[in-house]
């Protein structure tokens, strides 16, 4: 089996915003990339992430919240951050290769219309450009 780019991406409560990027980026390209979402404060899974990924046709088998502890010990190519508050928490993660600094509105909080839609548009095209522009190296 080929290598595959393992990539954590963080939120605070890994609720909302870092469970969007694992499902999409899993969806988006599986065959090159292992996707994981951990949080620093865990809360439970936001059921509006979930049905804002179901609408687009995303897989949410096996998400769930977890905390950034768990993958204390672990090796990943990229970390990326989708909030600046666990962006300055999580400067010094010990098994980060590439640490990179997204900044999403947590659409648990915001007052705009289909605020989970347009955050999952928004990371998606996010993750699409990260896909294309890694799998040119």
């Amino acid at each position: 089996m080929a290598y595959k780019t393992r990539v954590l991406f963080i939120c605070t409560a890994n609720a909302a915003r870092s469970q969007l990027a694992e499902a999409l980026l899993r969806h988006t390209d599986a065959e090159h990339y292992e996707a994981f979402s951990a949080g620093t404060q865990p809360a439970v899974v936001d059921p509006r992430a979930l049905a804002a990924l179901e609408h687009l046709g995303v897989s949410t088998e096996g998400l769930h919240s977890k905390s950034i502890d768990e993958f204390s010990a672990e090796r990943f190519d990229y970390v990326i951050t989708l909030c600046d508050k666990s962006a300055q928490e999580c400067q010094a993660l010990p098994g980060a290769g590439e640490v990179i600094a997204w900044n999403f509105e947590d659409p648990a909080t915001s007052s705009k219309p289909d605020a989970f839609r347009h955050t999952l548009h928004e990371i998606h095209e996010r993750i699409k450009m990260f896909v294309l522009v890694k799998n040119k190296r």
